[in-house]
């Protein structure tokens, strides 16, 4: 029997849906079925605070949908994990997020890292994953390129730019590592890795958000573990219910 994985994209808007797919499917297991999904409702991209807050209670039902219609776990494309904790209190199948998948494999190949997001309004946001982890040892730096979302595929502009300030978190840094800090980052990874290799003579990991949240979900579903009661109560769903009534 096949396993069902849900790729959700946590804003009201189905632009990302096809390339976040494509961007994973090197990683997808033939015994997988996945299928990529947006909310009903919400902002159409997440670059700042108010985004992610708008967003996140939507995530929340919409897990709750995923987890009736037989899904046995979900990616939820968003570096910042938009509504994945809240969503954890409601659902019994695992949901991750993508700044621990992508920092946690980083380092299980180099000791420090750093991120390259894509705007100012990001940097703080992404501290604060940095602080809640507790990898403040392990984090060189972050910067950003200064592109919002929807320009993302512009690949002869991002490609540069993401390339420069990896080199620059390498060389001034002390980066071992780069962690791409925005999932719209989709064929990004192997193009800058290339780019850092020819250019200091070694290679450098550049984790891809995308295939690292999604390969490191698959590895929770097929363990079979969820999200624990002890941490995340189920007390709140009631209210969270109620809310989605009066949405």
């Amino acid at each position: 029997m096949s396993l069902r994985i849900c790729v959700l994209v946590p804003v009201g808007v189905d632009t990302f849906n096809q390339p976040i797919l494509e961007s994973i499917r090197p990683v997808i297991p033939a015994d997988v079925e996945v299928e990529a999904r947006n909310l009903p409702r919400g902002t159409s991209h997440i670059q700042d605070r108010i985004d992610w807050l708008a967003n996140g209670l939507a995530v929340v039902e919409t897990a709750l949908q995923l987890e009736r219609e037989g899904f046995d776990g979900i990616w939820l494309s968003d570096f910042d994990m938009c509504g994945v904790e809240a969503a954890r209190e409601a659902v019994n199948i695992p949901i991750v997020g993508g700044f621990p998948t992508a920092a946690f494999s980083a380092l299980m190949l180099s000791q420090r890292f750093s991120i390259v997001t894509v705007l100012q309004s990001t940097l703080a946001m992404q501290h604060g994953h940095v602080q809640a982890y507790g990898l403040q040892d392990s984090f060189s730096s972050i910067r950003a390129i200064d592109c919002p979302v929807d320009q993302l595929s512009n690949m002869d502009v991002v490609v540069p730019k993401v390339y420069e300030c990896a080199l620059e978190a390498v060389r001034r840094d002390g980066a071992q590592s780069i962690l791409l800090g925005c999932t719209g980052f989709v064929g990004v990874a192997r193009r800058v890795e290339q780019l850092l290799e020819a250019t200091l003579g070694c290679y450098v990991p550049v984790i891809d958000p995308n295939q690292a949240g999604f390969s490191l979900l698959l590895s929770l579903v097929r363990m079979r573990v969820r999200p624990s009661r002890l941490c995340y109560g189920k007390e709140s769903l009631p209210v969270i219910t109620s809310l989605a009534r009066q949405a």
